[in-house]
């Protein structure tokens, strides 16, 4: 394009020169071919000179008010930073597109397509291996131990078992527990005639017959049989609510009673300081990672059903529910509008830095690539205008003379 804008010149030139030489003793006509071309070469030097001057200096010579984009790229980029900022980044602009978009319709629609589901449950898996993967586990213990385990161990845990304990009563939820123990020891002692008699026996006097001591021992396991029937059929048997009314005071004195708070934690720190609790601890992570690996491994793992299952329903959810999707709207226009109106500057320093760091020469050959085939028309209107307006010029000048 600049050889064509510089043929125009050329032309113009030519024309220029031979109807100069032609002019004194010729045809009338020539004089307005030689102003035409005259006009032209004008107009095409002028737009030359226009066009260069963004770009570079013409000719190389030091002209004032030249090689504007080299000399005010920064300038250029902070203009471009703060027009982005307040005219694509301003918090209602961003509110309405988020609104007229609809995200979460399509967003759920997509997500309620199987595949579309699988696909977003696999780049989750590959997330969690790469996660899991990056961590040190030295790293992971150390935070296990000091973050969980000795928050866990340094709180006392007398008063919170208390409380739990007692909303636990509060509501009953004790007495499935309760009903267990108390069906399994009656069987147990169903099915256990010879040890009761057996340890009866054992404890009769040594001068006691034999068969006296067999009575006895058939008597004790009646009566404890009997005993044990009672209270699994009996909702109301005394020992039952012997037995709610002790957990009821345990519970009491687990929040109140120094004593039975100290033993609490003398049992807890037996506990926690077991070698089988030490031992789980000190595995806990390394076992936590296989299973986790493990399960984002295999495509028909129990974990990446779960999720693949949850994303349909969360998709089909969000096509049909429209409350849903105004609530997600609503949290991604309140999320889109505390970004941009808190860091919006941070968000058009990357465009001024972007631009800061390109080289003056190299930006300036970049634009001119791409807009420069424009340009060369302007080259190009520029020589035809001009002739044009030489014409017109001198062809009032010859009337008017």
């Amino acid at each position: 394009m600049k050889l064509v804008a510089t043929g125009f010149f050329a032309a113009a030139t030519v024309i220029f020169l031979i109807a100069l030489t032609q002019e004194s003793g010729g045809p009338a006509w020539v004089g307005y071919v030689r102003a035409a071309a005259e006009a032209g070469m004008v107009g095409a030097l002028a737009d030359w000179f226009a066009v260069t001057a963004l770009f570079r200096r013409p000719l190389g010579l030091p002209i004032p008010h030249t090689a504007i984009i080299p000399n005010r790229k920064d300038s250029f980029g902070d203009a471009l930073g703060d027009f982005v900022g307040t005219n694509f980044l301003a918090e209602d602009v961003v509110r309405d597109k988020l609104r007229r978009v609809d995200i979460s319709r399509r967003v759920g629609a997509w997500l309620a397509e199987p595949v579309n589901a699988e696909r977003v449950t696999s780049e989750v898996a590959n997330i969690v291996k790469g996660a899991v993967t990056v961590l040190r586990d030295e790293d992971v213990q150390a935070v296990i131990d000091q973050g969980i385990v000795r928050r866990l161990v340094d709180k006392p845990w007398g008063p919170p078992l208390g409380k739990l304990l007692g909303q636990v009563l509060t509501d009953g939820a004790h007495h499935k527990f309760v009903d267990l123990v108390i069906d399994r020891t009656y069987d147990w002692v169903n099915d256990n005639h010879d040890k009761v008699v057996q340890v009866v026996s054992e404890r009769a006097p040594t001068w006691s017959p034999k068969f006296v001591d067999t009575l006895l021992g058939d008597k004790a396991y009646t009566e404890l049989l009997n005993f044990a029937w009672a209270v699994k059929t009996d909702l109301n048997h005394p020992m039952r609510v012997a037995l709610d009314q002790f957990m009821i005071e345990f519970s009491h004195d687990l929040q109140h009673d120094p004593a039975t708070m100290e033993r609490a934690e003398l049992v807890k720190t037996q506990l926690v300081e077991h070698p089988d609790v030490q031992h789980f601890i000190g595995s806990a992570w390394g076992t936590a990672k296989k299973m986790l690996l493990d399960a984002a491994e295999d495509p028909s793992s129990e974990l990446r059903k779960r999720v693949r299952e949850g994303l349909l329903s969360f998709g089909e959810r969000m096509s049909t529910d429209d409350a849903l999707r105004a609530k997600v709207d609503g949290w991604l226009e309140g999320a889109a509008g505390y970004v941009v109106s808190n860091y919006r500057g941070e968000i058009t320093t990357l465009i001024t830095d972007t631009v800061e760091r390109w080289d003056a020469e190299e930006t300036s050959r970049k634009i001119e690539l791409q807009v420069g085939r424009d340009l060369q028309f302007i080259r190009i209107n520029g020589t035809v205008v001009g002739a044009l307006a030489g014409l017109v010029i001198y062809a009032v000048g010859q009337w008017v003379v």
